[in-house]
């Protein structure tokens, strides 16, 4: 295995909430919902978020030339809801959303080359809930699909669109500190003017344990099946040129098997972690199923361990991390080692520019965060960056688009992204 560091970097990043008052020691009090109508039966939810974006040389590295991303710009986003519940086993919901890009060069097309773009008052969300949701519930339409670290299925809020499923969810809660899901969905595709449907083409379907009867810490045990049998979604592909060529990442017919521990808060003094192991199998095709098919072969691992000083004021909190994800020894081979990062939620996971994912991965990283005020966190974090494997792609946030697609073939560190000498890119 040949590897190179390709990377490091350091993120500062603070947030911060409305101080709600004074500080109280007395025990809160649960206010009515001022959005919540008729005794429940009515209940309306609002989101509106602006960001501003300023990027220089973060997808080329390079000074000499002009990326369509090397620009500033501004990203809306407003989402408003309404929950109906004419009876304790009946929920009704529905959430419209309008996402928006201001003064960018780039194409305003969502999701080309990474574009967050206009998407017009659509239908995000759309479902009907059945069942006791204490117990047993089935959820039909569209909806929301998020566990765990978000690290293979979630909802990805930092992209101005986020993520929904059309799918079909059944929730068992057998006894308290069990939850177990089993689902099938498609995901939704976001489209420039029109009614964003689903890829019948994707097909995902999944189970998830959540337990904590250990005690100590919460546990996950998940299996995810994806069906994907065409690499071009109906809408414009994030990257024209993929790993193999593929504009959506290529065909696959692969399962994903896994596990997530989180140490319960306090079990373990002022330490804690949380790690997560994956492994896949199956098949991946070079671009739709009528193009050459590998034996897909490929496995992750994230681990984190953290101290936090509860005696200082701040309670600041000091913690290592490992990421690793295979990727591709040969591309010639006729098998493929390169893991599928499914429909991950990425951002702040592997550096806040979003230039890395969990695929063809090594990932050192070092944090240290504090809470100087109750609605005020801050946070300081070093990446170490470097490929699992440097016959691979060097992978984006997104998990398929790559970065440096247009450089000569090579293995110097500045051409790494792009050094897959089968198609030479």
């Amino acid at each position: 295995m040949n590897t190179h560091i390709i990377n490091g970097s350091i993120a500062l990043l603070i947030t911060a909430s409305a101080f709600a008052g004074t500080p109280t020691t007395k025990p809160e009090v649960k206010k009515p919902n001022p959005l919540s109508f008729a005794d429940g039966l009515f209940t309306l939810d609002f989101e509106a978020r602006a960001r501003f974006e300023a990027r220089s040389n973060n997808r080329d590295f390079d000074d000499r030339s002009n990326d369509d991303n090397d620009d500033s710009w501004a990203v809306t986003r407003l989402r408003i809801g309404l929950a109906v519940k004419p009876a304790p086993w009946l929920k009704l919901y529905a959430q419209v959303q309008d996402t928006r890009e201001f003064d960018s060069d780039r194409v305003n097309t969502p999701g080309l080359r990474g574009n967050e773009g206009d998407d017009h008052f659509d239908l995000r969300q759309g479902y009907i809930e059945l069942g006791d949701p204490t117990k047993l519930t089935l959820t039909l339409g569209r909806q929301t699909l998020s566990y765990g670290d978000r690290r293979v299925l979630a909802d990805s809020q930092w992209a101005n669109f986020g993520r929904t499923f059309d799918a079909a969810k059944v929730r068992w809660q057998p006894a308290k500190g069990w939850t177990l899901d089993a689902f099938a969905g498609r995901p939704v595709q976001i489209k420039e003017d029109t009614f964003n449907d689903s890829d019948t083409a994707d097909n995902l379907f999944g189970l998830y344990l959540t337990t904590d009867a250990l005690g100590f810490q919460t546990t996950d045990f998940y299996a995810l099946h994806r069906d994907k049998s065409d690499d071009q979604p109906d809408l414009d592909p994030v990257n024209k040129l993929g790993a193999h060529g593929a504009g959506n990442g290529p065909a696959q017919r692969t399962t994903t098997l896994g596990t997530r521990w989180k140490s319960t808060p306090g079990a373990f003094g002022n330490w804690d972690y949380t790690a997560e192991f994956a492994s896949q199998f199956g098949d991946v095709w070079t671009g739709n199923r009528t193009s050459t098919k590998l034996d897909h072969s490929a496995f992750a691992t994230h681990t984190n361990v953290g101290y936090t000083f509860t005696s200082a004021e701040w309670k600041p909190r000091l913690a290592l991390e490992y990421n690793y994800a295979t990727g591709d020894k040969n591309p010639g081979d006729g098998s493929s080692e390169s893991f599928q990062n499914l429909f991950a939620s990425n951002h702040e996971k592997y550096g806040f520019i979003d230039e890395f994912s969990w695929r063809n991965l090594h990932d050192a990283r070092l944090s240290f965060s504090a809470k100087p005020a109750k609605n005020v966190d801050v946070t300081l974090d070093y990446h170490a960056f470097w490929l699992a494997d440097t016959s691979d792609y060097w992978f984006r946030a997104n998990g398929i688009s790559t970065l440096r697609t247009k450089t000569p073939a090579g293995r110097d560190v500045r051409t790494i992204g792009a050094s897959n000498p089968k198609n030479g890119s």
